[in-house]
């Protein structure tokens, strides 16, 4: 019996903005689907400015006959706003939601009617009943702009008491991190599954971007392997599959409810760590 079909399998895509864009993630959904996964979800941008592309992308893995989760955040957003989005949402057919407060695009002051994610939580309650399985965010190594380690984890209880049914992780590579949040989340009687969120490593200079700016860590075993690869891509991606791999069973081996992966709108990485993985 393998791994991954007990497990849950989900992967996220961001909405293409060219019409290649469209074609390509077509092709790369296609090949996921043999992941047979849970759901697929759908990012949104910055104050709501990719939403029309978050929802024709979700449009297009209905039409798949897949389930699609949309992405909803608060920045920006009124409550007119997004009553009007969890109908379309609902008439379109979509059962799931990733409920995120969001980046506040630069420029942009706290705009809107929303200050935390759990607001918005319990608004989608109020509004929708139990129309929707609600996902929410998850730091295990503290999200970035919080004040504390225990008021971060205050923040993602207020998310669970305001209603949502489970959560996704920011990514990270330290297995130990996310089994500690999970126990945090076990102590105060938070009776809700935390599913890793999985970045696989493809590129060295991306994810260096990437995690400096959402308080992801690379460990420093992984960020002077990365480097000393310079742009040898072929040994970047060798590596990044073990490394991902391992992480992968470390966390299924000790309990994870299933793997949530954040394709970049590719397909390799996930396919191989999935077959690595069975």
């Amino acid at each position: 019996m393998s791994h991954t079909s007990k497990k849950h399998v989900s992967i996220e895509f961001f909405p293409p903005k060219t019409p290649e864009g469209v074609e390509k993630l077509h092709q790369v959904r296609k090949q996921l689907y043999a992941l047979k996964p849970e759901f697929c979800s759908v990012t949104f941008g910055a104050g709501g400015s990719t939403q029309e592309g978050t929802f024709n992308t979700v449009r297009d893995i209905l039409a798949e006959g897949q389930s699609a989760a949309s992405h909803l955040s608060c920045i920006g957003a009124t409550r007119a706003t997004v009553a009007a989005q969890l109908v379309t949402l609902k008439t379109m057919g979509v059962k799931r939601l990733v409920t995120l407060r969001g980046d506040l695009p630069s420029g942009y002051g706290t705009g809107g009617e929303f200050h935390y994610a759990s607001d918005l939580v319990s608004f989608i309650r109020d509004q929708s009943g139990d129309d929707f399985h609600i996902e929410v965010a998850a730091y295990p190594e503290v999200h970035p702009q919080a004040k504390s380690p225990a008021s971060d984890l205050q923040a993602f209880a207020a998310k669970v008491k305001a209603g949502a049914n489970s959560a996704i992780t920011q990514y990270f590579y330290n297995a130990d991190a996310y089994f500690r949040f999970v126990e945090d989340v076990d102590a105060l009687g938070l009776n809700v599954p935390v599913v890793p969120g999985i970045m696989p490593i493809t590129s060295s200079t991306q994810l260096m971007r990437f995690s400096d700016a959402c308080g992801a860590e690379i460990p420093r075993w992984i960020r002077l392997r990365l480097q000393s690869f310079g742009d040898d891509s072929a040994s970047i991606k060798a590596f990044g599959l073990d490394v991902v791999t391992d992480l992968c069973q470390q966390l299924l081996a000790g309990g994870a409810p299933g793997l949530h992966f954040y394709s970049m709108n590719h397909s390799n990485a996930v396919l191989q760590i999935c077959q690595r993985l069975e």
